[in-house]
């Protein structure tokens, strides 16, 4: 709701120019119209990332504040470097659909969120890393699973055509490259952590899928298929042992959000400056960690300027509480143990 807002108020402006009516035709014979609903998904993308990363312990306002500054003003700056016209497009730097546009801007400016609200108590004590398991992997799986179909309107919908041979052609080659990345991503992770753990861990798998989907994002109509499978089995190894470097470090990031989004949207960047004659490798480096940093120095001074005039975290109270209940007044997850007063119907 926030990006539908924020994006066709400023945002869209921003990128591309125009202005509150939304009509005529892109240079590619796109209607305005279409093209703002899709970029605007894809804002409301880079601000969804950061939710994960920050989960359990930042206040609702804030994130709310936040996603207004992601949707209005950082992803679309960020963005029109490159796909309204600015100085990477010039240069030749190539992301087709967003693993660094929107997946690394999510991701770095995630870290700079969980740098400034810190990690979840009793996450770390010290010499002990605490696991903290998602509380429904049923629900997790169903999640990703809904991402994995998204994708395909995530990636080929970046064609912006399909009526001719040729984009009929181009999107079905990225369908393809699309699906064979993510497979790879999910098999990799699932491998490893298997090796690791001695059981096949479900939540790397997950995360594994969505970092090869990540991974092939910026490439996925400039490679071959055999170059997709190679780029999301990296991207399986990253997403594995990235989350575990985070995890030693001390940065708290419930679902992997920096990593599967942040360094691997640098990976998948950077790959299509390997394996595409159509990208040079020092334009993808230059446009990839230019973005990634103004991303993360951006997240980080918004969270910074919250956490000085509102106040960023609940209380260790609210959060040991939940915040289900003391940010929403209401408990996803009611039990006969419930902590919530009883309401008599009728009472005054």
């Amino acid at each position: 709701a926030v990006a539908g807002i924020a994006f066709w108020a400023v945002g869209f402006t921003f990128m591309y120019g125009g202005g509150f009516a939304l009509s005529g035709y892109t240079n590619d014979s796109v209607p305005v119209a279409a093209d703002f609903f899709f970029q605007m998904v894809f804002a409301g993308t880079a601000a969804t990332i950061v939710s994960g990363a920050v989960g359990g312990r930042m206040k609702f306002s804030a994130y709310l504040i936040f996603s207004i500054v992601m949707t209005g003003l950082i992803y679309p700056y960020l963005g029109q470097w490159t796909w309204g016209g600015g100085w990477l497009s010039q240069r030749g730097f190539v992301d087709f659909a967003g693993s660094t546009i929107v997946h690394a801007v999510g991701g770095f400016a995630a870290l700079g969120g969980v740098l400034a609200v810190g990690p979840r108590i009793g996450r770390y004590t010290e010499n002990r890393i605490n696991v903290m398991p998602g509380h429904n992997m049923s629900l997790a799986g169903l999640g990703v699973f809904i991402l994995w179909l998204g994708w395909f309107g995530f990636n080929p919908g970046s064609q912006l055509a399909i009526a001719s041979v040729e984009d009929a052609t181009a999107v079905a080659n990225i369908f393809l490259t699309t699906n064979l990345a993510a497979s790879a991503g999910a098999i990799v992770a699932l491998l490893i952590s298997w090796a690791q753990f001695s059981k096949p861990d479900f939540s790397m798998t997950l995360n594994g899928t969505l970092a090869g989907l990540v991974g092939i994002t910026a490439g996925t109509a400039n490679v071959s298929p055999v170059s997709s499978v190679i780029i999301g089995a990296i991207a399986g190894v990253i997403v594995v042992f990235g989350i575990q470097l985070l995890d030693n470090a001390r940065i708290d990031d419930p679902v992997g959000a920096i990593t599967v989004h942040g360094i691997c949207g640098i990976w998948g960047t950077l790959a299509v400056g390997i394996f595409s004659p159509d990208a040079n490798i020092v334009t993808q480096a230059i446009g990839t960690f230019a973005i990634s940093g103004v991303a993360f120095v951006g997240g980080y001074v918004v969270f910074m300027i919250l956490k000085a005039i509102t106040g960023l975290r609940v209380s260790a109270e609210d959060e040991v509480r939940g915040l289900d209940f003391t940010e929403h007044g209401t408990e996803a997850y009611s039990s006969a143990d419930s902590l919530r007063d009883p309401v008599v119907v009728g009472a005054d």
